[in-house]
């Protein structure tokens, strides 16, 4: 069936750069895009006009909030009882267990990904944590998110999350204990049999990825192992690192090397090699090394930085800085790795951040922020047919309404909206071809029966936190404290006092 959608504003994909077409049209048969023009000349079955409307192609966030987020218990807790939130290593030899219940590890990735669709985004690489976790994530759980991707219409890169060692907090500070073997191997026989079972499922909307868990909970075995998975299967590997500071410097003192380094001498990056973050990377001033080596690493392997300025924003970091990696050639990406997932919320963040640290330059600008959400993911997952409006192209497209009265009033409109929009504009979404979501309605999804549930696991991974922490002098009453704005009093003695939930 050959499907036309007429706009106002299309950006199109015309002789390798982005250009905004007005009044014209869009046409796609099945999952793929077929005609963009001012008029189609041929039969098409059904139409839909958008009016006043932009037409974009979806967003691509790789690394995509996969669960509940619990960013709200470390933002509300006092900075100087930071440690209480850490696993015990009492809890981690005697107690650990599964927090979650099978049901509610499922219904949290479908809110989740409930909410990528809400907020435009049409091909995502989820990530949950593992810290409520026993060990990683199941093979039950990452089989029963892609079910949830499939049916909803989700383009998603996925695997099962796992891991060879644990952050804990012992007498001397944090440090990292080995699961048991049959855990290790367990997490990466999941990883293979993923791939085996759901790559190219729910026609091609699920495809495979290797994903283990942070840098410092690896061995260079299991990295040297996930590298060899994904290159036999052809997916994406992806791994958290140069994203904090125990990190580096755990990586530093076993390898003489910095995280990215040490990665390039294992053999660990590649073109399909995604990096999260990159905020401790040479040049930044997180380390001590200067200069520019880290970075020229990643250009020289064709590997791609996933960047997720919002959630480190909240600390009080950015990464130093995004106009600097691109204009040394590194192919940079988008995350959003925190709620809400609003694609158009981080590139205003990142933006501003990085013209902050930068200058005001067209590589800090809001359009090169656009990019890396498009066609930055793209080039990352090695996809010619995603992150654009071109003939050949997978029909990925969402609509945005700029009659919205929160938007305010009207200039060019994709500066309109990454200045004063958010995800919450985001009218329709086409993935593959589907109308996955009509008028901010995503067919089958009862909203309010899964905010419900998602506020009951939110509530039991909030009460995890208290079973694993060493201090129990105090009551969970007391352990988690009642919100409170600090005075004029407290502000002065500490300028970098936080909102803190105290008693």
């Amino acid at each position: 069936m050959k499907t036309q959608i007429r706009a106002k504003y299309i950006l199109t994909y015309q002789e390798g750069r982005q250009v905004m077409l007005h009044h014209g049209c869009v046409v796609y048969e099945g999952d793929t895009i077929l005609y963009v023009g001012k008029d189609y000349p041929g039969h098409v079955d059904e139409g839909m006009d958008e009016g006043e409307n932009l037409l974009l192609p979806g967003f691509i966030d790789l690394d995509a909030l996969g669960d509940v987020d619990h960013s709200l218990i470390f933002m509300g807790f006092p900075q100087e009882r930071r440690e209480d939130l850490a696993w015990s290593k009492e809890y981690f030899e005697k107690e650990r267990k599964e927090e979650l219940s099978p049901e509610e590890e499922a219904d949290k990735s479908l809110y989740a990904y409930v909410h990528l669709i809400r907020n435009g985004i049409t091909t995502a690489m989820p990530i949950t944590s593992v810290i409520c976790k026993k060990n990683a994530e199941s093979y039950e759980e990452i089989a029963r998110a892609a079910e949830h991707a499939g049916r909803l219409g989700l383009r998603v890169y996925l695997g099962p999350g796992y891991l060879m060692k644990k952050p804990v907090l012992g007498e001397h500070g944090q440090e990292l204990l080995h699961v048991s073997k049959e855990e290790q191997e367990e997490g990466q026989e999941n990883a293979r049999r993923f791939l085996e079972e759901y790559h190219g499922a729910f026609g091609g909307l699920i495809q495979g990825a290797v994903v283990p868990e942070r840098i410092e909970q690896q061995t260079e075995e299991s990295l040297l192992a996930a590298k060899a998975l994904a290159d036999e299967f052809d997916v994406p590997l992806r791994l958290h690192a140069a994203q904090g500071e125990f990190e580096y410097q755990y990586i530093k003192e076993k390898t003489g090397l910095s995280p990215i380094a040490y990665l390039d001498k294992i053999g660990f990056l590649g073109k399909k090699t995604l990096i999260p973050h990159c905020l401790y990377v040479s040049g930044s001033p997180y380390v001590e090394e200067e200069g520019n080596r880290d970075l020229e690493i990643l250009k020289e392997r064709g590997s791609s930085v996933i960047h997720c300025p919002l959630v480190y924003a909240r600390s009080g970091k950015a990464m130093q800085s995004f106009g600097r990696f691109r204009q040394l050639g590194v192919n940079i990406s988008m995350g959003t790795d925190t709620f809400p997932p609003d694609m158009i919320e981080n590139i205003k963040v990142g933006s501003m951040l990085a013209k902050y640290i930068h200058g005001n330059r067209i590589e800090n600008s809001l359009f090169s922020y656009y990019e890396a959400a498009t066609l930055g993911g793209a080039r990352a997952l090695g996809r010619e047919d995603l992150g654009k409006i071109e003939v050949g192209a997978k029909a990925d497209m969402i609509l945005i309404d700029l009659e919205d009265f929160d938007l305010g009033v009207l200039d060019k409109p994709l500066t309109s909206l990454l200045v004063n929009g958010c995800g919450s504009l985001v009218k329709t979404s086409i993935i593959n071809g589907r109308i996955v979501m009509k008028d901010r309605v995503i067919p089958g999804i009862d909203e309010q029966e899964l905010q419900e549930k998602a506020q009951g696991i939110y509530e039991k991974m909030k009460h995890s936190y208290y079973l694993r922490s060493r201090n129990k002098d105090l009551s969970e009453e007391e352990f988690f404290q009642k919100e409170r704005i600090p005075t004029k009093e407290e502000m002065e003695e500490d300028e970098q006092l936080l909102l803190t939930d105290s008693g």
